[in-house]
């Protein structure tokens, strides 16, 4: 059982037993609720602290928890409807309101309840994260001089200039912002490049999280069709010159969630396509470290081979190790330097010194490249056994593209006139016990084909993918009215 899940469990079920208890009762000690419910020490730690939060136990140290005095009654709730009408817009019909859908970014981080087979994450699971590297650079990092200070408001010098020298030879220390994870990157950039009510053109299919901070800065994403050689120049020279637009959001490499790789002959025709339109390109580098260990050489980044500053690099740390280590960067040329800078500063003033130092650590030892040389083989392992699982298992479903990197397959349905669509199959999935991610909300207009996204980073190992696969092929049966045992015919 995930540690999440069994703390949310055993809290569950303290909470229902809290009634035996008179206030102020002491309630077993954390070792007996050890031996009873078979779980970690850490389990019950969280579980008691869980408790704690909600008020109902009151932890006394070296002495134990007991039940808390009774809360009073709660006054009864006002009247909040007054805010609908204030947030409905700014009053200005030439302004575009700025709503705010995290429909599509929490599809792929809530988590399953347990059983639930998680096709659906974003992140590697736990099994592929280097949970002992990280406790041990950030137990490092905190015991480095100055190490809980604070930072400088760009970041390290020494983690800005490892960034640089990833990114390309031509950048250095003074090109590049610490951010607080790759999202935090896109957010910045994207207020930093856009006014609101402007259009940003993006790749269609995109990254949900990407959308939804374009909306809720009050830009209007644009679509401009990708194919398995990534984003098309023709019809993205075509868009510039349509909408006006001085930003084009894209991620060259394993894109999220076609997993296309941007081929060389239309790197530089991008590059010059929105130098010629006076515009920027934001390179979403996420992904470069969950290459497979199958990809051949891998082409450097955008803004390696961009002097005249039209590139904006986001890249992170994040992905390729844990969600909760949010150090990523930013790297630009230019004027927008300084902007991105500003931005950056009056959101967050800066991110945690002792996150940099860990991440410092973390990347300056031999178990980073062990770590990542792991993890190439793994996600190559994982990706292949769920193309297997998926034609062998589920030949209806079509993927278009076997990707080299990344962690999901794009995977598409028959239309909706074969007897099923996306949101029927989500409601199977999960009915069958596997959660998956709809392709809706990758789309900012209407998307051109029903499709869903399978995450195989977010799975235990290949058992745990072929068990999901084999529950997708009953949802599939479900959605379709037919029984499983027919599907593979």
């Amino acid at each position: 059982m995930r540690e999440r899940s069994s703390v949310g469990d055993l809290v569950s079920c303290l909470r229902g037993e809290l009634n035996r208890y008179s206030p102020g009762e002491k309630l077993p000690s954390s070792r007996a609720l050890v031996d009873r419910f078979r779980a970690s020490p850490v389990t019950v730690s969280r579980a008691i602290a869980q408790l704690a939060a909600e008020g109902l136990v009151v932890t006394r140290p070296g002495s134990g928890a007991y039940r808390a005095q009774p809360r009073a009654d709660a006054p009864p709730p006002g009247d909040t409807s007054w805010q609908e009408v204030s947030l409905s817009g700014d009053g200005d019909p030439a302004v575009v309101p700025r709503t705010v859908d995290a429909s599509g970014v929490l599809a792929t981080l809530a988590a399953p309840a347990t059983g639930v087979v998680e096709f659906n994450g974003g992140y590697l699971h736990s099994s592929l994260q280097p949970e002992r590297a990280l406790a041990a650079a950030l137990a490092r990092a905190g015991r480095r001089p100055g190490a809980w200070g604070r930072p400088p408001t760009d970041g390290l010098t020494e983690l800005r200039a490892w960034f640089a020298r990833e990114i390309g030879p031509a950048l250095t220390a003074a090109d590049v912002l610490i951010t607080a994870g790759g999202q935090s990157a896109l957010a910045t950039a994207l207020r930093a490049l856009g006014p609101p009510g402007a259009p940003v053109l993006v790749e269609s299919p995109t990254y949900p999280g990407m959308l939804a901070v374009a909306r809720a800065t009050g830009l209007r994403p644009v679509p401009v069709p990708v194919d398995t050689d990534g984003v098309r120049p023709e019809l993205l020279a075509a868009a510039f010159r349509a909408t006006g637009a001085r930003v084009f959001v894209c991620q060259p490499l394993f894109q999220n969630p076609t997993g296309a790789v941007l081929a060389p002959a239309r790197r530089s025709e991008v590059v010059r396509i929105a130098r010629e339109a006076g515009a920027f390109v934001i390179e979403d580098d996420f992904a470069r470290r969950l290459v497979h260990d199958d990809a051949g050489p891998l082409p450097r980044p955008l803004a390696a081979d961009d002097p005249d500053g039209v590139v904006v690099h986001v890249c992170s740390l994040t992905k390729v190790t844990s969600p909760s280590l949010r150090v990523g960067a930013l790297a630009a040329r230019g004027p927008v330097l300084e902007r991105l800078r500003a931005i950056q500063v009056v959101d967050s003033f800066f991110v945690p010194r002792p996150l940099q130092e860990a991440a410092l650590e973390l990347v300056g030892t031999p178990a980073w490249g062990r770590h990542l040389r792991s993890l190439s083989a793994e996600l190559r392992a994982r990706r292949t056994a769920m193309a297997v699982a998926l034609r062998r298992d589920l030949p209806a479903l079509a993927l278009p593209h076997i990707p080299a990197g990344g962690g999901s397959l794009w995977v598409g349905l028959p239309d909706a006139g074969a007897g099923t669509d996306e949101s029927a199959m989500v409601s199977a999935a999960l009915r069958a016990g596997v959660a998956i991610a709809p392709g809706r909300p990758y789309f900012c207009a209407e998307p051109p084909a029903p499709h869903v996204r399978l995450s195989y980073a977010a799975v235990a190992g290949t058992a745990g993918i072929a068990e999901g696969v084999r529950r997708l092929r009953t949802a599939w049966g479900s959605a379709l009215g037919e029984p499983a045992a027919n599907l593979r015919a």
